[in-house]
């Protein structure tokens, strides 16, 4: 008779067990479920919200009208050949640029300028 109690006490345990792990994990399904709800209705408002935007954009944009012009004015210039003045370059800077723009080697034994 013993051995009987403690099998229907271990066996009630045991489906005790079973019973509650699998509240929890209703409990823990109904949760998840009202977050996500709770984050499908934010995401429906704000597309809503958008859509009414977008709507309103829209409507603007039909009522305007298009008064672009294109003015041709002639030929456009270019420079051949650049020559680079002192503006916030030293002299030798300029002397570099031009002898690049040019296609010559600077000659080395051309004096950087005078000293202060």
């Amino acid at each position: 008779m013993n051995k009987l109690t403690l099998l229907a006490s271990a066996a009630a345990l045991a489906i005790t067990f079973a019973a509650g792990w699998q509240v929890a994990n209703w409990q823990n399904d109904s949760h998840a479920l009202t977050a996500e709800r709770a984050a499908q209705q934010a995401i429906d408002a704000a597309m809503q919200r958008e859509s009414q935007i977008a709507a309103h954009v829209e409507q603007r944009l039909s009522e305007l009208t298009a008064n672009e012009r294109v003015i041709d004015r002639g030929i456009i210039r270019e420079i051949q050949n650049p020559i680079y003045q002192r503006v916030c370059l030293e002299p030798s800077a300029i002397r570099l640029l031009n002898h690049a723009a040019a296609g010559t080697n600077p000659e080395t034994a051309e004096p950087n300028g005078t000293l202060p």
